[in-house]
């Protein structure tokens, strides 16, 4: 709808996926990103607050936003081995496969309380309308044996 073009997508998780089953499709995003066919990359998920409230959420996983200066006035520098970049790499593939991961599970949470809301509300309009029938039933039950009480009456008296 947006005019956006869906670059990978992984279906049929299950109850409970496993994160290796993310890894390729993660695999394809962030090589699209580094080799620049995509400029960012999204996660839209169903955000899970409790049973009655899951929101639909987007999360921009790339570019990643930096620090403010201010936030970084009054921390340490360091010193990596092998380096920063090759350090940075490694970090951020397994923070997106964690983000994919993350938002895989809020969803699947999210369907799992949408689908015990629905039956909850099935079982309960189910026993209304069998309260509803059983009442039916009785008032039918009931005119049944006044008709035959007086039809016994009505012949008694006749005699």
């Amino acid at each position: 709808r947006l005019g956006m073009n869906i670059v990978a997508q992984t279906t049929h998780l299950g109850d409970r996926p496993h994160i290796a089953d993310l890894i390729g499709t993660v695999k394809i995003m962030l090589d699209a990103y580094s080799e620049g066919r995509i400029d960012r990359l999204f996660l839209m998920f169903n955000d899970f607050h409790n049973t009655m409230s899951q929101e639909p959420h987007i999360e921009t996983l790339l570019p990643v936003v930096p620090m403010d200066a201010e936030d970084l006035q009054d921390h340490w520098d360091y010193i990596y081995e092998p380096g920063s970049r090759e350090l940075l790499d490694g970090v951020l593939m397994r923070y997106i496969e964690a983000r994919v991961y993350r938002g895989a599970l809020e969803n699947i949470a999210s369907e799992q309380a949408a689908r015990m809301v629905a039956m909850k509300a099935a079982t309960d309009n189910a026993g209304e309308i069998i309260n509803d029938l059983q009442l039916i039933y009785n008032k039918a039950r009931q005119a049944a044996i006044t008709q035959e009480i007086s039809e016994i009456v009505g012949g008694a008296a006749a005699v």
